[in-house]
């Protein structure tokens, strides 16, 4: 089953009728997990296709003459040809895990309700993991046929792009994006034009404009307030993801919550299901109440029928994490609110108390554990915390549903093929359906596995290199140094990667806890390692930051230059080398603070073996034979003893067991015990930890039993 949503057409792209189904290609984003879809676009111009990276962008730019050559192609025909009829075939199938197995049992619509996406690079309107995995639950939910529609905002500035300077501060650009090159398009009206919305702000209405991007079969529908109706101070609402200023992030999050509503209830679409995607979207759960008692229910009967329908997923294990905010400023924006459900401000005040009685703060995440039946955490861990930390709020217990990723989007093209080659075409949904057929992935020839493997890392020290010219050459850099590059990050060394936000709590600088010993490991001239580093600090993050500075400064050393690196502008694209490149993946937060953690998942089902303590989904994920723990599992509550216990711990692990099985070869130069851990790797997290297997448990734990509930509570 498929919500769909009308859209206006408004950008004019030069292509041929005999091509014409390249408009609809490139305005869903289905393309950017389909191998053949996305070879249409290279071959079109591989010259643009690496210069873009972005079909609207691409298709702008080739000319006639380019079009010409294309309709004498065969080749490029029968491409299209093949990428037009697995499209359609994909939009049109009523063969969806949904329709095999639940089509019967719910007639309704989940609403997915999330503060950013992550999707494609080229559409970057996400920060970190929290907006890469609702991209992949977008993703999912398409590829198993769930009536799913999602909400968020249209981000006009986007998440900021990085640049690391030469003495090590990271800067921070946020460029304007240009949305007639972007692959979203104005949501039609019920009565004709762009679709409008008004959301009340004291003493005045701000209007947002809908957009829709296409993702396969699900609709994220975007929000907008840079309008000219707009007070010019209000315009800049959905400009920037997470901006520092607490006001506007407030306001921000007021236009989610309110904005999303009113969008669905603007289109005809009545969710049977309303998924809170972390507390920046709560405030959809006040409007909801505010049109049931509208429409004629008391204000405890508005509350049953909120609460019946409502799953609310925490992302974070720290009550303080959750979005808080000083109550005087949501009474500020909120204070007329009361009236419209016949209470008064104190009742708004208990509604967002994250105790058991009203407080001096506004606390999101509490209001959705109040107006929710179903919440969860991201991991089976954090489902225990949460219920740990919520259990005065909680009228149930908190589950755990562990996060996923989306396979198709971040398996390598040749690791790929040998899932298909063992498991089948439809490898993703046979995990979820047949989990025993993973089985055949360890029985996978090792060379195999290793020159695949290998083909990817190659392709890394490329990439590694070309970042690394385009940095130093900023930076100055003599042409000497530049040639230098050419030498640098070479493939066949053991390459561990770390790469995710440089929030305090991920301890990024605990590899540097003991540098000589550090630099015994890495400098073995028989044995030489090198450790790539990548991800952004939030700009009011000045610790964070202050790790960046830390890790640059240290590569520069005589001590660690050429076996230390750090890549700057980490995004989508980066990620996808690095995850399918590196040999190993760190991970090494401070317990139980890692909710979940779905890097290591990328990495894992890519065959990269794991190195993380055991905290979030690794705690479920490493079973001794697929990647190693190390060090506390746990807060010890001594952070400078723990710190230094778990450093000795990973030190010595990699100096006695990873770094002397990478370097153990057969007469093939295979390394055969290494590629016996990444098939056990590929095989024990392939469908376990992807978000088809995630949707799964949402919709069987979550979305059917609250449709059913919801439709008794009407």
């Amino acid at each position: 089953m498929r919500v769909d949503v009308p859209v206006l057409t408004t950008t004019e792209l030069s292509v041929p009728q005999r091509f014409s189904r390249l408009y609809d290609l490139a305005y869903n984003l289905w393309w950017s997990w389909d191998e053949a879809a996305t070879d249409v676009w290279r071959s079109i111009s591989p010259e643009l296709w690496e210069q873009y990276r972005n079909p609207i962008e691409l298709l702008a730019a080739v000319d006639r003459d380019s079009w010409d050559r294309l309709a004498e192609s065969e080749i490029f025909a029968d491409r299209y040809g093949e990428a037009i009829a697995a499209y359609d075939g994909y939009m049109d199938s009523t063969e969806t895990w949904y329709d095999r197995h639940h089509a019967e049992q719910s007639d309704g619509i989940i609403a997915y309700l999330c503060a950013e996406y992550g999707v494609h690079s080229s559409m970057p309107i996400y920060s970190g993991g929290l907006g890469i995995l609702a991209g992949d639950h977008a993703k999912s939910a398409s590829d198993l046929g769930l009536p799913f529609v999602a909400t968020g905002l249209m981000y006009r500035r986007g998440y900021f792009r990085q640049t690391v300077e030469a003495d090590g501060a990271q800067q921070q650009q946020y460029p304007i994006l240009d949305l007639s090159r972007l692959p979203v398009r104005p949501v039609a009206s019920r009565t004709g034009g762009h679709l409008r919305v008004t959301v009340e702000f004291p003493g005045r209405s701000v209007v947002a404009a809908v957009w829709s991007l296409q993702v396969g079969r699900v609709t994220i529908l975007l929000l907008d307030t840079d309008l000219p109706v707009n007070e010019p101070a209000d315009r800049p609402i959905t400009h920037s993801l997470y901006v520092r200023g607490r006001e506007m992030r407030f306001c921000q999050e007021l236009v989610l919550g309110v904005g999303s509503v009113r969008v669905l209830d603007a289109l005809g679409i009545a969710p049977a299901v309303w998924h809170v995607n972390e507390g920046h979207a709560a405030m959809s759960l006040l409007e909801r109440l505010s049109r049931h008692v509208a429409a004629g229910a008391t204000l405890e009967e508005a509350r049953d029928r909120v609460t019946a329908n409502t799953i609310f997923t925490l992302h974070t294990p720290v009550p303080a994490g959750n979005e808080r905010f000083d109550f005087q400023l949501a009474e500020k924006y909120l204070g007329a609110w009361p009236a419209t459900v016949g209470a008064d401000i104190g009742y708004l005040n208990s509604l967002g108390s994250s105790a058991d009685h009203e407080g001096s703060m506004f606390d999101l995440g509490a209001l959705a554990i109040r107006l929710a039946s179903v919440v969860n955490g991201v991991s089976r861990r954090h489902g225990e915390v949460a219920n740990a930390d919520w259990s005065h709020l909680l009228d149930s217990p908190a589950l755990g549903i562990t996060n996923g990723v989306h396979t198709p989007s971040w398996l390598s093209r040749p690791i790929a093929r040998l899932f298909v080659d063992t498991v089948g075409p439809n490898w993703p949904t046979k995990l979820i359906e047949t989990p025993e057929v993973a089985d055949t992935l360890r029985d996978l020839p090792d060379r195999d596995v290793w020159q695949a493997h290998q083909s990817r890392k190659d392709l890394l020290t490329q990439f590694a290199r070309g970042r690394m010219r385009a940095q130093r050459a900023r930076h100055g850099a003599s042409p000497d140094e530049m040639r230098s590059v050419e030498r640098l990050f070479p493939s066949d060394r053991l390459t561990i990667g770390f790469a995710r936000r440089f929030a305090t709590y991920k301890r990024a600088n605990l590899l540097f806890h003991n540098v000589p010993w550090l630099q015994a490991i890495l400098t073995n001239p028989d044995r030489p390692v090198q450790i790539v580093f990548a991800g952004k600090a939030h700009p009011a993050d000045a610790q964070g930051q202050a790790y960046i500075r830390q890790i640059h400064e240290l590569a520069a050393t005589p001590e660690l230059a050429g076996h230390l690196y750090l890549l700057e502008d980490y995004d989508m694209r980066m990620s996808r080398f690095l995850v399918q490149g590196v040999d190993v993946w760190l991970n090494n937060p401070r317990p139980p603070q890692e909710a979940s953690g779905t890097s290591g998942m990328k990495a894992a089902v890519n065959g990269v073996l794991n190195l993380s303590v055991l905290d979030g989904w690794w705690l479920e994920g490493h079973d001794g034979k697929n990647g190693w723990a190390f060090g506390h599992g746990h807060d010890i509550g001594d952070h400078h003893r723990q710190d230094n216990e778990d450093a000795v711990a990973l030190y010595q692990i990699l100096q006695d067991e990873i770094v002397p099985l990478y370097y153990e070869r057969d007469d093939n130069g295979v390394p055969a015990g290494w590629v016996q851990l990444m098939k056990e790797s590929m095989a024990s997290c392939g469908g376990n930890f992807s978000t088809h297997r995630m949707v799964k448990d949402y919709t069987e734990l979550g979305y059917l039993p609250l449709a059913a509930s919801g439709r008794r509570n009407r």
